[in-house]
């Protein structure tokens, strides 16, 4: 199925349907191909369903007013306390965005309010980013019970299921108390099986497999010293960034002159002394030298030789790629590698330099490439695989489990609020005892004194 399928399909559905009108940006985005191959790639190329999809996006966009949300109709008191920002990237550069939830309480703000700032930013960042994917990443550390809102965070799943194709890279959940492992897991059953795949539970230190060093903030053990703090949009077109990401390559892409991939798009795996193994090569093709760096979407299940290195001019280097013992096959179908390289002056430099020119570097300045995965099919298993249908989500059992939820925590929620008060109760009727023993003593003591004197 192609982009222009889909946009005819589409168009004969507004022909057909003269009662829609639709927000003309929204339309717009139908001659875009990029944002029409996010929608086929949503759907797994199913046109019908992405035809659908177009649809239901436009029908609800022109329901909230999504064209029209900006810095001048939202709260911006609730914006600028820092609950949700864009900032920092992840091991695969898509950006994140993050939700403190320390600093939100469930039913304290407006929240038709906080639906509009939510979408304020996912409408922004498709904008900066160029439709590129983002990493939502909850920040758990020091949150409590009344810290948790499944209003919120269904609306956010809502969103990336619905609403914005093929926009969520990651769901990354940083410290999370045991006393929230029951609310997570309900929102695993509201995801699909690829959604689910994407939900990374990580602490201080394992975040690195996730978030580079460089990109994590202090408070989470990293280097990036940032503090939020909002800064207006520029919607120049000058300032919007063209840089490919790991998802957004075709097939049979290969970005940049930089290198050549052999094979230029798929791994081939095979199975050689109880190990599975693949490789590739890269070839520099610039004048200049090259640095290069290997991502994977799950670099805990690959071990990667070399995973970055430095390329002269016209010289190869062969990548050699492991599956981790442990690790079934049918688990690493989805996943995918990411060859980035990035010009350099010279092949001598330190590590330290290396690390400066990548950070400098902007999305123009490097070139990207994606290769999927092929595993040998007598390997895998039988029953079972990724794209697994069998298993359907119950829509009433969630919603019964999720209100079941909200409404144990709002009992629990009273208890400790009437314990609290017991106790208070308790130490000031202790108080009140202490005080009169103390005083029928001394009353005693007087009269046996008097007693005594007489």
């Amino acid at each position: 199925m192609t982009t222009g399928d889909l946009r005819s399909l589409f168009q004969a559905k507004l022909k057909e349907k003269t009662d829609h009108e639709f927000h003309p940006l929204d339309l717009d985005r139908v001659k875009d191909d990029r944002y029409l191959k996010r929608v086929l790639q949503h759907t797994e190329n199913d046109l019908k369903q992405a035809s659908d999809m177009l649809w239901d996006i436009f029908t609800w966009r022109k329901a909230v007013g999504a064209n029209d949300i900006n810095e001048n109709n939202i709260r911006m008191d609730y914006v600028n306390e820092g609950i949700f920002f864009p900032h920092g990237r992840d091991i695969d550069g898509c950006l994140l965005l993050i939700i403190k939830s320390k600093k939100h309480n469930k039913g304290v703000k407006e929240f038709d309010e906080i639906k509009k700032i939510i979408i304020y930013w996912f409408d922004r960042i498709e904008r900066e980013e160029n439709g590129n994917k983002v990493t939502l990443f909850f920040d758990l550390d020091g949150c409590g019970l009344n810290n948790m809102d499944m209003d919120l965070t269904n609306y956010l799943i809502s969103l990336f299921k619905s609403f914005y194709p093929n926009f969520l890279n990651y769901i990354i959940i940083y410290q999370m108390p045991w006393v929230m492992s029951a609310a997570f897991k309900i929102i695993k059953s509201l995801l699909p099986a690829k959604g689910v795949e994407k939900m990374k539970f990580v602490n201080r230190d394992t975040l690195k497999t996730f978030v580079p060093p460089e990109h994590a903030l202090e408070c989470w053990g990293g280097s990036d010293s940032y503090e939020f703090e909002f800064v207006t949009e520029n919607r120049s077109p000058e300032h919007t960034p063209k840089k490919v990401t790991f998802a957004e390559q075709g097939d049979n892409h290969s970005l940049g002159e930089m290198l050549r991939l052999n094979p230029n798009n798929l791994i081939i795996f095979k199975t050689e002394n109880e190990e599975v193994t693949g490789q590739f090569s890269i070839t520099n093709m610039d004048e200049s030298p090259v640095s290069f760096k290997i991502r994977t979407t799950s670099p805990e299940k690959f071990r990667v030789r070399p995973s970055s290195g430095i390329l002269s001019q016209g010289s190869t280097q062969t990548i050699v790629i492991v599956v981790q013992p442990g690790f079934q096959l049918r688990n690493v179908m989805k996943d995918m590698f990411l060859v980035m390289s990035v010009q350099i002056p010279k092949t001598d430099l330190t590590p330290k330099e290396i690390s400066e020119i990548w950070q400098n570097s902007t999305g123009s300045k490097i070139d990207e490439y994606r290769l999927k995965c092929q595993f040998p099919v007598k390997d895998l298993p039988k029953n079972g695989s990724m794209g697994d249908t069998k298993h359907q989500d119950k829509p009433d059992s969630i919603a019964n489990a999720l209100n079941n939820l909200q409404m144990n925590y709002e009992i629990l929620h009273r208890q400790v609020d009437r314990l609290k008060v017991y106790q208070f109760l308790t130490m000031f009727l202790t108080a009140v005892s202490v005080i009169l023993t103390y005083l029928i003593y001394q009353s005693t003591n007087d009269n046996e004194r008097y007693c005594e004197r007489i």
